[in-house]
């Protein structure tokens, strides 16, 4: 009799389920099986040609690097030939990057970085720069960003976690922004950031008495990717001090007063109760703000659309750029699938860094 009702309750269960399942197999698991099929062709959104299949070309187009180190250009008497400014002449990399049957493996590459090692000049060369500039990019931003938008919410989660008159109005304030769309609120930063008359200029202006000479946040390579960093922890920490809040209300009070009784200093309570109390908390949030961080797209788009020259070009950014700016879908599949397979590979490196220890 039991196990009939056991069976009865598992196929609810099932039924229930079903739909879910479904629309994931829809839109998720199909898509990427369907990506990954088209990142081995030569698929164009709009093209008389027929498809064809390339294999790992896609791969080898935007993964391809090499490392080149250029020796000092000397005269015929072996004396370093020397710049008007009196830095060390190195030969062109063209000659070495096209048509040169001795680097064939360097062929249609481009620089991507560079520095000095002694008196010699290491190069390294990429097939895509653009690509690996977005990789860096998404790379720094998922670095900074998760962190810090953790520790921030988790402070706001402890500093409304208290029995106060008012302190809902808090909790709604820090939450506002999360539900205003994101679009919204990059178009609102983007008047903050503005480089002739932004609030932001202003009020740094006001507050130096006019010393302060104004920026423009969003045109400047080296403020752009910052710029949209601030804004991205600014508008998402609210919805992250939510899930802290809900981890610290499932610490029993009476630790806390153990805690008490002790004498323990607010340290040391968060240090033994609070912390050890939020572990499976702290590894939900690490996970949510990477996988929000790696689908860094619409504050770009908005914003900047990548530039300026390229500073905050990321990998989503180049997948739907490429695939409906230019057309190319088995570029935009290609950048799909090495996106998918970077995220997996820090998910299991979470996972492992985060598992339980007997």
């Amino acid at each position: 009799m039991s196990r009939s009702r056991l069976t009865q309750s598992n196929r609810a269960g099932w039924a229930m389920a079903l739909p879910g399942f479904g629309l994931i197999a829809v839109f998720i698991i199909l898509p990427f099986f369907f990506a990954f099929g088209l990142s081995f062709t030569n698929q164009r959104l709009i093209s008389p040609n027929p498809t064809e299949w390339v294999g790992l070309d896609n791969y080898r187009q935007l993964m391809g690097m090499g490392v080149l180190t250029l020796e000092p250009e000397r005269d015929d008497e072996g004396t370093l030939i020397r710049d008007e400014d009196g830095a060390l002449a190195y030969p062109r990399l063209r000659n070495f990057t096209r048509g040169n049957p001795d680097y064939a493996h360097l062929d249609g590459m481009r620089e991507w970085l560079s520095w000095s090692w002694g008196e010699n000049q290491v190069v390294v060369l990429a097939r895509d720069v653009v690509f690996m500039t977005a990789i860096v990019n998404t790379l720094t931003f998922v670095l900074i960003v998760a962190p810090v938008q953790a520790a921030l919410a988790l402070g706001l989660a402890l500093l409304i976690n208290q029995r106060l008159r008012g302190i809902n109005i808090f909790r709604t304030i820090y939450f506002m922004p999360v539900v205003v769309s994101i679009v919204v609120v990059s178009l609102l930063w983007r008047f903050i950031y503005d480089g002739n008359d932004g609030l932001l200029n202003n009020i740094l202006s006001a507050v130096t008495f006019g010393a302060f000479e104004p920026v423009d946040w969003l045109g400047n390579p080296d403020t752009a990717l910052p710029a949209i960093m601030a804004m991205s922890i600014w508008q998402a920490v609210g919805f992250h001090m939510v899930i802290w809040l809900a981890g610290l209300q499932t610490i029993s009070p009476t630790l806390y007063e153990a805690a008490e009784i002790e004498g323990t200093s607010r340290w040391q309570t968060f240090r033994y109760v609070t912390w050890p109390g939020l572990r499976n908390t702290a590894v939900l949030i690490l996970i949510v703000i990477t996988m929000q961080a790696f689908a860094l797209f619409a504050q770009i788009d908005v914003m900047t659309g990548g530039g300026p020259l390229d500073s905050t070009q990321t990998i989503v950014f180049q997948a739907v750029e490429r695939g409906y700016g230019k057309q190319d879908i088995s570029g935009g599949s290609t950048i799909s699938v090495l996106l998918f397979l970077l995220v997996l590979t820090i998910s299991l490196i979470q996972r492992y860094l985060t598992r339980e220890r007997n």
